[in-house]
């Protein structure tokens, strides 16, 4: 049977294997530095959890940063992650030392940026993560807003970079070429080859094969249907079939 995330972290905390300030969380909530799989401490630790622990994070400081620190900001986490009930308990614990700590948000991203540097599109998929975080009370505020730009920026996302994944959740949403990425002169025929080359690239698939946690594939599904409505948009604008 594949071990759940949470059961990795109650079989053992793996903070060692993880290092710097997401492996330090961790070890304030395990108590201990354990390892419960072959050669943790010596190889890669697991994606799936470095991926989940930093979500983890940074959403809780930018519950922080947002100025309201209340049990809305976690249930709000829980809605881009699959906790089972048993494990709401340990998810608050966790969520709040992360808001607690005296590291910054920039340390986590960091940590976060150097373990997936060669893969910019989990990257990505962090950024989507906070800001449907961000937007879980219908509203993407001012201060939520400056702080995913900053994650962003740390994991080495250009300006343009980021104003195409905000335009998915709050700015310039009505524009589906920025969605997209296009440009409004290309051809038909161009547009068409970009589309499905977007659509191969983002399939929730993908993050299964790789095996990402369900988070992440929560996130590319929603990313997807996202991509496919602005397509729809132009299709019908340019009169495509």
């Amino acid at each position: 049977m594949i071990q759940t995330i949470w059961g990795k972290l109650s079989g053992a905390g793996i903070g060692l294997a993880l290092g710097g300030p997401i492996g330090a969380l961790l070890g304030g909530v395990a108590g201990h530095v354990l390892v419960d799989r072959e050669g943790a401490i010596f190889g890669r630790p697991p994606r799936d959890v470095m991926f989940t622990m930093g979500l983890v994070a940074l959403a809780a400081k930018m519950a922080k940063a947002d100025g309201i620190v209340v049990d809305r900001e976690i249930k709000a986490f829980e809605q881009v992650v699959e906790v089972p009930d048993e494990e709401h308990e340990r998810v608050s614990r966790l969520f709040r030392l992360a808001m607690e700590t005296t590291e910054g948000f920039e340390a986590y991203a960091r940590q976060i940026g150097d373990a997936f540097k060669d893969e910019p599109a989990l990257l990505e998929d962090v950024v989507d993560g906070l800001f449907h975080i961000a937007k879980a009370d219908e509203a993407v505020h001012e201060a939520e807003f400056a702080y995913v730009r900053d994650v962003a920026t740390i994991f080495g996302f250009t300006p343009a970079d980021f104003e195409r994944i905000a335009a998915r959740h709050v700015r310039r949403a009505d524009d589906p070429y920025l969605i997209i990425k296009a440009d409004r002169d290309m051809s038909d025929e161009d547009l068409k080859r970009h589309y499905r080359r977007l659509v191969a690239e983002n399939h929730p698939d993908r993050e299964i094969a790789r095996g990402l946690p369900p988070e992440a594939v929560k996130i590319a599904t929603e990313r997807l249907a996202t991509i496919n409505a602005a397509w729809e948009q132009i299709a019908a604008e340019r009169n495509i079939r």
